[in-house]
């Protein structure tokens, strides 16, 4: 679905990718993981348009970027931190997004709302965005993702500041949307999240992916048990 080929980005004079190489494969759930620093935040940008890359390309479902922004109404996206206008309720919010898809000429599909019931958000949602806590903001995040049935998602630290009840909800989801041929891509630190989630592992390191592929090849590989063990023996391997 997402094809990545020698991707260059740099601030100033610093590199942040180094030519990247991925590849994206429809109806799985693709983990990047890698260090603090490794370029997994600038990657994802450059994908959702976000940040211009200075050189290589990218193609979705074939299609190369060219600075088109229409692919961007099959994505959904869930950042770490959300930014949200503080003056508005949950409930306005998603109102105002869902009277921009229509104004964007997507149609008037039903929103998925699966998550507000799950979460029991429907009361929070009419209160001011900036009186929610952070694990019922983060919430709301996780819910304007999947609003628009969107055939490929974006999830950076998704369960961050969750509860374990809500964590559980929001895995759950990602699993049931695989299951119906939704395309996932996910960041996140907790080794053992990603290992429930992921069907392939792409490891970053120093602005390069140093491998990408399916989740058990990279654990017969490191003949580690599990991706955790998997990622520090690689990383071990490469300070070598």
């Amino acid at each position: 679905m997402i094809e990545v080929v020698g991707l260059v980005k740099r601030y100033g004079r610093t590199p942040v990718l180094r030519g990247v190489d991925l590849r994206v494969r429809r109806g799985r759930v693709t983990a990047i993981v890698g260090p603090n620093g490794a370029g997994k935040t600038t990657l994802i940008k450059a994908i959702l348009g976000l940040a211009r890359p200075d050189g290589g390309r990218i193609a979705v479902d074939g299609v190369p970027l060219d600075g088109g922004v229409d692919y961007r109404a099959r994505i959904g996206y869930m950042p770490q931190i959300a930014r949200f206008p503080e003056n508005l309720s949950g409930a306005e919010l998603l109102a105002l997004l869902a009277d921009l898809r229509r104004g964007g000429g997507s149609g008037a599909v039903a929103p998925d709302e699966e998550l507000v019931e799950r979460f029991r958000l429907r009361a929070q949602l009419d209160q001011p965005l900036r009186t929610l806590s952070g694990g019922t903001r983060q919430k709301v995040n996780a819910v304007m993702a999947f609003l628009f049935h969107p055939d490929l998602l974006f999830l950076d630290e998704p369960t961050a500041g969750l509860d374990p009840v809500a964590s559980s909800i929001l895995k759950d989801k990602v699993l049931a949307e695989r299951a119906g041929g939704r395309t996932f891509v996910l960041t996140s630190h907790i080794m053992s999240e990603l290992e429930e989630l992921a069907d392939d592992v792409a490891f970053m390191l120093d602005g390069r992916v140093r491998f990408c592929g399916p989740l058990e090849e990279l654990k017969r590989a490191t003949r580690q048990a599990n991706l955790e063990r998997a990622i520090a023996q690689m990383m071990t391997q490469e300070a070598a």
